[in-house]
């Protein structure tokens, strides 16, 4: 079985190579698809040097058009039985990625890795605004999860081809999790190591404006 990773970068030019490197020596089969939403910085200069990898496919979008874009062009890429997303700024760890996939393989239709199931720190306003989504989300698709906002999200690739993704930005994550539990698919969720960043891209209150919609939309429609 393999994986496919998308990793999803934009002016990350200080850690993407080490995220390449450290998904590069997961121990199994994989693929890796590393799409740039249209940097600025030195980010095309470090991905021209390994875009030769064995293994290793790098997209460049000449326009920066928001995460949900750049995960649905990586799709365009992704030939593995499953497919995860890593994000390039070094917060999630991707030793982690090992056991999801494992647990997917034993036979859970969709692994989530959870940043609540371990005893990980998070800013006071990103746990609120996380915790609120997630208990939204639960309410309103009848579910238990703990973490929707995760970027941990390991699907069958046929399943997320079959979701019709449409968001451009950080509204890809409540439209795949809502998407997923509209048809009665079981989550099933494992703990993880989370290090927030101290500065740089973060969710702002519009985003979760947007979560918030789009996450009711996804009920009634």
């Amino acid at each position: 079985m393999k994986l496919s990773i998308i990793i999803p970068v934009y002016n990350e030019e200080n850690t993407i190579l080490k995220v390449s490197e450290k998904v590069k020596s997961l121990p199994l089969e994989k693929e890796i698809i590393i799409v740039d939403d249209g940097s600025t910085d030195r980010t095309r200069e470090v991905l021209e040097k390994i875009k030769n990898i064995q293994n290793l496919k790098v997209i460049f979008k000449n326009k920066n058009q928001g995460k949900g874009s750049a995960i649905r062009e990586g799709l365009k890429y992704a030939s593995g039985e499953a497919i995860i997303i890593q994000d390039a700024d070094l917060e999630y760890e991707p030793t982690d990625i090992v056991h999801i996939f494992k647990l997917w393989i034993e036979g859970y239709p969709v692994v989530y890795g959870s940043r609540f199931l371990s005893k990980n720190r998070m800013p006071l306003h990103s746990l609120i605004a996380n915790k609120f989504l997630t208990v939204l989300t639960n309410i309103l698709f009848f579910s238990h999860l703990t973490d929707m906002e995760t970027c941990y999200k390991l699907c069958p690739r046929e399943l997320l081809l079959s979701l019709n993704l449409q968001s451009k930005g950080f509204e890809i994550e409540p439209e795949i999790t809502c998407k997923i539990l509209k048809r009665g698919i079981r989550i099933k969720e494992v703990p993880i190591i989370y290090n927030p960043r101290q500065s740089g891209k973060k969710i702002n209150w519009k985003d979760g404006v947007k979560a918030i919609f789009y996450i009711s939309k996804y009920r009634l429609k």
